[in-house]
């Protein structure tokens, strides 16, 4: 039986995330805590793992209930900032650790999401399982944190998930929230690296893009994906479910 096997979100963008039992939708369309935060440059410009490859060099904890974020560095030095009354002091430290002036922000209604538009993202475990398959250097524990996914169902073959885009696509229900399957993500160089190395795996892409072409699912419209060096789905969650909350365990059902 499919199933909603994790949730997972990314309280500050690019860093790393945090699984949850249970994560309401916000008005936005987005997961609760979902990149509520960003380091943000003069420029605009977020900081996250397209960016720069130092990302990978912090192991960072979030508690939601408090909006701390706990944060280590690869030679141990461990901090603890809260994000909500030492703007200042975050701002400082992390502007000094990646050598750009930043300032922090927040959105609680959307999140600092790349496809605003959009809503959660969603992949099977079976895909990540497949997926690690293709690589001696990469586990399924390492994928899924490649990958990044919020949404992740069990009980279903690999890239079952593919079948949600398209024309004629159906949406699925977790739970009693629907979720309408908007875009294929196509991928950037972040799933490339280990996720706590940042090493890159040589020829990723080229091995990726083969695999998933000779492996691609006969249910899928493949006129919805415009190369094959995709993975996951970008779905949209309808106005009149938001505000409703997604619970680990909860059956999902392809509607037609």
């Amino acid at each position: 039986m499919a199933t909603l096997e994790r949730l997972t979100v990314f309280p500050v963008k690019g860093l790393d995330g945090i699984d949850l039992d249970s994560a309401s939708v916000l008005d936005g369309g987005t997961l609760q805590y979902d990149r509520e935060f960003a380091l943000v440059d003069t420029d605009g410009d977020v900081i996250n793992g397209k960016r720069t490859d130092r990302v990978h060099e912090l192991a960072t904890e979030f508690e939601p209930a408090s909006r701390d974020v706990i944060v280590e560095t690869s030679d141990g030095d461990e901090r603890r900032f809260d994000l909500e009354t030492e703007r200042e002091r975050v701002e400082e430290w992390f502007g000094d650790y990646f050598g750009a002036e930043l300032t922090l922000e927040r959105d609680e209604s959307l999140g600092f999401v790349d496809r605003r538009e959009m809503g959660p993202s969603l992949i099977s475990t079976a895909t990540l399982r497949t997926v690690a398959s293709w690589f001696d250097e990469m586990t399924v524990e390492g994928a899924r944190r490649r990958v990044r996914a919020n949404v992740e169902v069990s009980g279903v073959p690999a890239f079952w998930e593919d079948r949600f885009v398209g024309d004629d696509a159906p949406a699925l229900e977790i739970g009693d929230i629907r979720f309408e399957g908007v875009t294929p993500c196509g991928r950037c160089v972040v799933p490339q690296r280990d996720p706590d190395t940042g090493e890159p795996i040589p020829e990723f892409r080229t091995q990726f893009v083969r695999n998933r072409r000779e492996r691609f699912p006969e249910w899928a419209d493949e006129d919805a994906f415009d190369h094959y060096y995709t993975l996951m789905i970008i779905a949209r969650v309808p106005e009149s479910d938001r505000g409703k909350t997604l619970r680990v365990g909860e059956p999902v059902e392809a509607i037609e």
